[in-house]
């Protein structure tokens, strides 16, 4: 019967954590898209890349919701089985609450393990893959964002291409306008040409150069006497490359290294990943406590206060990562008040929840009357 009653609860559990992880990873992906559709707009980011990078952020997002979403779905599944009587059968059969609590804490150690694995490796590792991913989307210049047939950048710095080659890929009538600085004075210039095509060439470090073939260059304001009309056969004109980065940021960093660095960040971000797994048996003690209620008072009586408390826990242990990233708290103190603080706290509702102290306010007469008989 333990067994069946311990698989019973993860069901009830795990499913509900599953949908609400679902949905509100559903909310956080829908902000980020309509943020990189901005960028694609703008020709900042290719319309490919937009589902890459979001791939490799799903395990962060998941690692910050699914906390969150084990405790909502605790107090859930947890308050339907006390509205429709199912607890009381449990606890008329013999479960005892501290038994229950025992299965919770179980359900926990289920939930912990999956955090354990996404932050400590998963999450880090995708952070790496992404950082990769936009070195590589930083490298790529304006030109490989150009969409055929669309006018791009505004004012007198725009680009406009008709179409791309089928075999060469080579940018077929291209326009470009842009504004030059020469003797302190901008210069608008015009170049038109038939063909373009962008090549790198390895022995001058990876140098970008914009060939432009069978064109012509407009250089000045009409009427002006400086105005100049330049007929080429090939134009070149050589780009400004990006610089790399090196990837080292904690977030992107091994769990491995960061137990070997001796750099505070890195420290930090260490004890970040182990609180939001510290964090979820705690949370489960809170939520079993206060799932408690009865079917006057609907399972959502107590979702209100639960909630404040759990947006108040993650409140500060964000506060206390950016005090510890900013000195202004010791590392050996770290983050582990803040667990034990509410260590303290699921214990009192505990307590309550079990009824501790109502038994020994109880014992107390009986005790009174004893010592008169």
């Amino acid at each position: 019967m333990t067994l069946r009653l311990f698989r019973y609860l993860a069901k009830e559990v795990l499913v509900s954590t599953i949908g609400v992880t679902l949905i509100l990873l559903l909310v956080i992906l829908s902000g980020r898209i309509s943020n990189y559709l901005g960028r694609i707009a703008e020709g900042k980011m290719t319309f490919e890349f937009l589902f890459v990078i979001l791939g490799y952020h799903v395990p962060s997002f998941v690692q910050m919701i699914l906390p969150l979403a084990f405790f909502l779905s605790l107090l859930l599944a947890f308050g339907r089985l006390y509205i429709e009587n199912e607890m009381s059968v449990l606890f008329s059969s013999g479960i005892s609450k501290v038994k229950l609590a025992g299965y919770t804490l179980g359900i926990a150690c289920i939930i912990g393990a999956v955090s354990a694995t996404i932050n400590f490796w998963i999450a880090p590792l995708s952070e790496y893959r992404a950082a990769e991913a936009s070195e590589a989307q930083n490298q790529l210049s304006a030109f490989d964002f150009l969409i055929p047939g669309r006018f791009e950048g505004s004012g007198q710095r725009t680009t406009y291409l008709d179409s791309f080659t089928p075999d060469e890929g080579w940018m077929k009538q291209i326009f470009i306008s842009d504004v030059v600085r020469k003797k302190d004075q901008n210069i608008p210039t015009q170049t038109l040409a038939a063909y373009a095509e962008q090549i790198r060439i390895s022995s001058e470090g990876n140098q970008t150069y914009l060939v432009f073939k069978d064109g012509t260059r407009y250089e000045g304001k009409p009427g002006t006497a400086n105005y100049r009309i330049t007929y080429f056969d090939t134009y070149a004109i050589r780009m400004e490359n990006q610089g790399s980065n090196v990837i080292d940021d904690p977030y992107t960093r091994s769990t491995l290294a960061l137990i070997k660095s001796q750099k505070l960040a890195d420290k930090v971000e260490l004890q970040w990943r182990t609180s939001l797994v510290v964090m979820i048996p705690i949370l489960a003690i809170i939520g079993l406590s206060l799932s408690q209620v009865n079917p006057r008072q609907g399972r959502f009586f107590k979702m209100l206060p639960a909630i404040l408390l759990m947006i108040l826990y993650i409140a500060l242990l964000i506060w206390g990562r950016t005090a510890l990233e900013k000195g202004k708290l010791p590392i050996q103190l770290g983050l582990w008040w803040i667990h034990g603080l509410f260590m303290l706290v699921a214990a009192l509702l505990f307590a309550q929840y079990n009824q501790v102290f109502e038994r020994r306010k109880a014992r107390l007469p009986n005790i009174a009357d004893a010592k008169n008989e």
